[in-house]
């Protein structure tokens, strides 16, 4: 299926995508601070600049969203169209992801990935990251080596 809009209008459309304060990041910080953790955001002194950071526990979370960092859910499946585009943007997506999440762990910190499509209700998010902060749950890791 061809798409609806031009190039010169699709391109402007895809510019507006944010990376910050997207709606998951900003459902999961509502989640963490209404179960009263407390966190500070894009802390630029560490390794990729996680989306939220809790110091007291050394713990950074990545929001990820699964179209944008290749999860394998329904949210997260490659486009049918300009897949000699899409495949190398976002396996070099996923490589980054890995090298932040590395450089975070060889400086100390345990790294939490929320993902877009298991953010639901807010009680669950909260569950999941008092759980991770207090070491009673460990990051589920997809399958990095297919795109």
């Amino acid at each position: 299926m061809a798409d609806r809009l031009s190039v010169e209008a699709r391109s402007r459309l895809m510019s507006k995508v944010g990376g910050k304060n997207t709606a998951p990041e900003r459902a999961v910080r509502r989640a963490a601070h209404a179960a009263g953790l407390r966190f500070r955001v894009h802390r630029r002194d560490l390794p990729g600049t996680p989306d939220i950071v809790f110091p007291k526990y050394r713990v950074a979370v990545f929001v990820h969203g699964c179209f944008w960092h290749g999860h394998g859910c329904a949210k997260g499946r490659l486009p049918k169209s300009r897949t000699e585009y899409w495949v190398p943007k976002i396996a070099a997506n996923r490589e980054r992801d890995a090298a932040k999440r590395a450089a975070l762990e060889a400086a100390g910190w345990r790294v939490l990935t929320v993902w877009q499509c298991e953010i639901g209700r807010a009680e669950d998010v909260a569950a999941r990251l008092d759980a991770f902060l207090r070491g009673k749950e460990s990051d589920r890791q997809p399958d990095l080596t297919s795109v």
